[in-house]
């Protein structure tokens, strides 16, 4: 099975541990994605609403960059870093997907990352 690796500069560039994404069989696998901004490497937005909007920013640019669109998302998951925030990352993730949503877990963020308060992954139809 033939795989691509997908990259854009127009979102987080990710540590030299993982990609972006890889495009495969058919679907488009979008790493864990932080809040952070393409240009300057920092951290977008003090609240989880902001970090959200952020995190989808950079999901939807990767995917852009694999061929596929947010509409094509058929599972993605969100990794906070307080259960608290479950509420505001909902607010802003409606925002996204009012209307027939991709299927979606959740989980917590396994390490303290100063100032990170969510990450996105996603997978999507090619």
């Amino acid at each position: 099975m033939a795989r691509d690796i997908v990259f854009t500069p127009n979102a987080a560039k990710p540590p030299a541990t993982y990609s972006q994404a890889v495009k495969a069989a058919g679907l488009v696998f979008v790493s864990g994605t932080a809040p952070i901004d393409a240009a300057t490497g920092a951290i977008v937005g003090a609240t989880v609403q902001e970090q959200t909007r952020q995190c989808l920013k950079n999901v939807s640019a990767i995917l852009e960059a694999a061929g596929s669109t947010m509409d094509k998302i058929v599972s993605i998951t969100i990794v906070l870093a307080d259960e608290d925030d479950f509420a505001g990352m909902n607010e802003e993730y409606l925002r996204w997907f009012p209307v027939d949503p991709p299927a979606r877990q959740g989980a917590k963020l396994p390490a303290r990352i100063p100032g990170l308060k969510v990450s996105v992954a996603a997978i999507a139809e090619a």
